[in-house]
């Protein structure tokens, strides 16, 4: 099994700070992610001044005096300056950065410090001229799948196709977008359909609380998994209620490579450990009874014991109707050379 590709998306939960931004890409660092994940937007692009925030903005959001996305979006930009900052403090903690573009500016920007990785939002998949302008760079994406249809997703990729990237280079999380997700609505079977109908990598983006849905997708055949973590879930901020703490992204990162060394290669075989085992654990043939010489055996003359060094069990009919060639004792573990 490939190593699952783990992102581990700080989005916009440095509430604006650089300070908490490279907090949060220790603590991705330190939790064995192989991405740290951010946002890229031009506030002015990406909504207009009098959209209102979503519901589960407004109900993680408790103490915010406005109802106004543009407001909250514009103290959440990471400016050019900062995008490169983040990256060579990335390039010293040894993990890889990325991040989300959500507007045409944005996805040049990105380029332009050198992303080879773009990640498609669930939001923007029938976003036309975003698939467009990122298909045509010819990059990695990955496409998250919230509030689709399969043939939304279907219509993207070949949209992507279409305009330059190869299909090798796209993989596909299914994902539900709602801040927590309730289990009800995961549907994890989902991301299996999405990989037989359009036969590319698959993952899965969680929005769930708790870490047990992002391992069990990784047991499914998950090769990414996305998850939202912050320092704290008691932060003010649009998503730090629906994500991990710090403990709990390294225990979920933790289960997830424990689970990859389980995965194996699947083969039916005994492990060498098991090999150690067999004897001990399997039976032979012995005898249930004192036998004299000469003796044709039936099957009330056998009980099957440990270990398992003599014949086989799945003998036993070859053993059936032989005669012994000399008297033999009660559990005495038979061999072949004793019978003729």
């Amino acid at each position: 099994m490939h190593k699952v590709l783990i992102i581990a998306e700080a989005g916009v939960n440095h509430n604006g700070s650089m300070v908490m931004a490279k907090q949060l890409i220790d603590v991705a660092a330190e939790a064995g992610a192989d991405y740290v994940k951010f946002q890229t937007f031009k506030t002015e692009n990406l909504v207009s001044k009098d959209a209102k925030k979503a519901e589960y903005q407004l109900e993680n959001m408790t103490d915010a005096k406005s109802d106004s996305q543009f407001e909250m979006l514009k103290k959440l930009e990471l400016s050019i300056e900062m995008h490169h900052e983040l990256i060579d403090y990335c390039k010293q903690k040894k993990i890889n950065f990325l991040s989300t573009a959500f507007d045409l500016e944005s996805i040049d920007l990105l380029n332009s410090v050198g992303i080879n990785l773009f990640k498609i939002p669930s939001g923007e998949i029938t976003n036309l001229p975003y698939l467009q302008k990122i298909g045509s760079l010819n990059k990695k994406v990955i496409v998250s799948s919230g509030m689709c249809v399969m043939s939304e997703i279907t219509d993207a990729v070949n949209i992507l196709v279409s305009f330059g990237t190869t299909r090798e280079n796209i993989s596909v999380l299914h994902c539900t977008t709602d801040y927590p997700t309730a289990i009800n609505d995961v549907n994890l079977n989902a991301m299996l359909s999405i990989k037989e109908h359009l036969n590319l990598g698959v993952g899965y983006s969680d929005h769930t609380l708790g870490i047990e849905v992002p391992i069990a997708a990784v047991a499914m055949g998950a090769t990414i998994i996305e998850k939202h973590f912050t320092l704290d879930k008691k932060l003010s901020g649009p998503d730090h209620k629906a994500s991990l703490e710090p403990a709990e992204l390294k225990a979920m990162i933790l289960a997830i490579r424990n689970i990859e060394k389980a995965m194996g290669n699947s083969l039916k075989q005994p492990t060498d450990a098991e090999i150690k085992n067999k004897l001990a654990a399997r039976k032979s043939i012995h005898l249930s009874k004192n036998l004299t010489k000469g003796h044709v055996i039936n099957q009330n003359d056998l009980v099957m014991k440990r270990p398992g060094d003599g014949i086989s069990p799945m003998l036993m009919m070859s053993v059936i109707g032989k005669k012994i060639k000399a008297e033999m004792v009660k559990e005495y573990k038979l061999k072949w050379e004793d019978l003729e």
